[in-house]
């Protein structure tokens, strides 16, 4: 069979949001691109369409309308704080320094001038165990969820003016990288049709990062987390498997700590899987106890959501059997649980403010109704006694001990009948100052007791750890370029989102303020098409 050959100008491998923005900033510059993926055209847009949609911005009008003062200078401080940036991390901190100077102006304005909107309420993820997160709330919610963002862009991209400047090649999987005298001049793969060739004059590389393989995530976990789970569940698309990692690795190019990853603690099986060891991500409820697998309360201190993702993964990754469980009652679950996720928010996707206020107000039943119908780790019982047997037939490794655990909780609730001027509770504590943010308190409950009997029934969430995101990747320089291993910038090899751990080879460091994935794609999207177009950002 006769090898397909292309030939292009700029070649994007990866039609995720950071290939899709890329090519499309390379349109509107006047440049052609070829914009290949493995996946199918219907698939077009890769995990941005599942994402939940939230992303990190300082300066913007919903901020001022919150009555949030924030600055660059603020958000770098929290960055580095949160980061831990260490001596090798150049690149990766002064792309955090451009994200923090240019954030508003190269996505937020970028993205509202594509027709994107964001939530009116600000969200306050990630403020830090200790004051080292997020000073003041940034997470600002896409109206249409990740899906909208990417698929607007997409739309915008294929139906552009210049349109005729743009090829495609999907269900084409890149196999390996062409190089010829030091320059990277395109790939070789495989398609449904055959084997093909592109030759290019730029390559960006906009191919995900290594997650949804998990025999990689494994090979470079970090023992901060404990040993690398046997029950670990994937959140992230097989096809994220790092095949391209490697292929820079042999052209010279550096890869750098995909041991820092953004994984979540509230991983629970997916009611629909779609591959092995299938998950999906809770939005875990704030006023349960989270508890060890012996039942007893995790702590001290307690683990409580919206704080340190990564100090949550550290603590359940180091329990007996890296597995949690989240205690709570009906009204707690349908006022304060939730699921990541485009799809698991539908009023978010499909812009339904006044339904979404009402759901703030009345609670999500239909959600907590289909996790306890359709998820094995979602048990529900009318009596702590039966939830406890529900729980320790689920877990089936002798460890639950219902006497310690039903001591806990009625401590817990004891601790919440003194009143709040006697809370000496550290969680109790946390949930006060949560629901000082008028956004956290519309979606917090006020101090409800587990075992309290008009709250009923009771529910048990089995939570794992789940396999998410990249945080470190191929490094690069503020013009997206791959750099070798003396640090010099690779002739005609460009990287961007993910597959670049979102900048520099690892923009968030050791974790991320939340928010940084998506419009981290735009950022080195944007930057690498400017770069090729020589006409740089600022």
């Amino acid at each position: 069979m006769t090898k397909a050959r292309h030939a292009c100008e700029t070649l994007v491998i990866g039609a995720g949001l950071a290939g899709i923005c890329t090519a499309l900033e390379l349109l509107d510059l006047g440049r052609s691109v070829l914009l290949l993926d493995a996946a199918p055209r219907s698939q077009c847009g890769g995990q941005a369409n599942d994402a939940f949609g939230g992303m990190l911005f300082c300066g913007t009008p919903e901020q001022r309308r919150n009555g949030i003062p924030d600055s660059p200078q603020l958000l770098l401080e929290d960055w580095c704080r949160a980061a831990l940036f260490q001596p090798d991390d150049l690149w990766a901190q002064r792309w955090a320094e451009a994200y923090a100077a240019r954030n508003r102006a190269d996505i937020y304005d970028w993205l509202h001038a594509r027709g994107i909107r964001f939530f009116p309420a600000v969200q306050w993820a990630e403020r830090g165990n200790h004051g080292d997160g997020n000073s003041v709330p940034r997470y600002h919610v896409a109206w249409g969820c990740g899906r909208g963002i990417v698929q607007t862009v997409a739309t915008q991209l294929f139906g552009h003016a210049r349109q005729e400047r743009l090829q495609t090649l999907f269900d084409h999987r890149v196999r390996s990288l062409v190089q010829r005298n030091g320059a990277v001049v395109g790939c070789q793969g495989s398609s449904p049709q055959g084997e093909f060739e592109v030759e290019a004059e730029h390559v960006v590389l906009c191919s995900g990062g290594i997650n949804g393989n998990l025999e990689l995530v494994r090979r470079h976990w970090d023992p901060i987390y404990g040993p690398c789970p046997a029950n670990l569940l994937n959140g992230t698309d097989p096809r994220a498997d790092g095949a391209l990692h490697e292929q820079v690795r042999q052209v010279g190019g550096q890869v750098v700590k995909l041991g820092q990853m953004w994984n979540y603690a509230a991983g629970i099986a997916h009611p629909r899987p779609q591959y092995p060891q299938h998950g999906i991500s809770l939005i875990p409820a704030r006023s349960a106890l989270w508890l060890e697998p012996s039942g007893r309360r995790i702590g001290p201190p307690p683990l409580v959501t919206g704080f340190d993702t990564h100090d949550l993964c550290k603590r359940i990754g180091h329990l007996p059997g890296q597995y949690g469980w989240q205690l709570l009652n009906w009204r707690i679950a349908i006022k304060e649980l939730a699921v990541s996720g485009t799809d698991a928010n539908p009023l978010f996707r499909d812009r339904k403010l006044l339904r979404l206020l009402w759901q703030a107000l009345h609670g999500n039943r239909q959600l907590v109704h289909e996790l306890i119908e359709q998820c094995p780790d979602v048990l529900v019982a009318d009596s702590i006694d039966d939830l406890a047997r529900h729980m320790a037939a689920l877990a089936n490794d002798g460890r639950l001990v219902p006497q310690a655990m039903r001591a806990d909780i009625e401590r817990y609730d004891a601790a919440i009948a003194r009143g709040p001027a006697l809370h000496n509770d550290e969680q109790l504590r946390r949930l006060q100052q949560l629901r000082q943010w008028r956004s956290d308190r519309m979606r917090t409950c006020r101090f409800q007791k587990i075992l309290d009997p008009a709250a009923g029934p009771l529910m048990a969430i089995r939570t794992r750890l789940i396999s998410r995101k990249s945080m470190g990747g191929m490094l690069t320089d503020l013009h997206a370029r791959v750099l070798d291993m003396q640090g010099q910038a690779m002739p005609g090899l460009y990287a961007a989102g993910e597959a670049a751990g979102f900048g520099g080879g690892g923009i968030s460091g050791i974790r991320s303020l939340e928010g940084t994935f998506l419009s981290n794609c735009i950022f080195n999207g944007r930057r690498a098409a400017r770069a090729i177009a020589c006409r740089p950002l600022e």
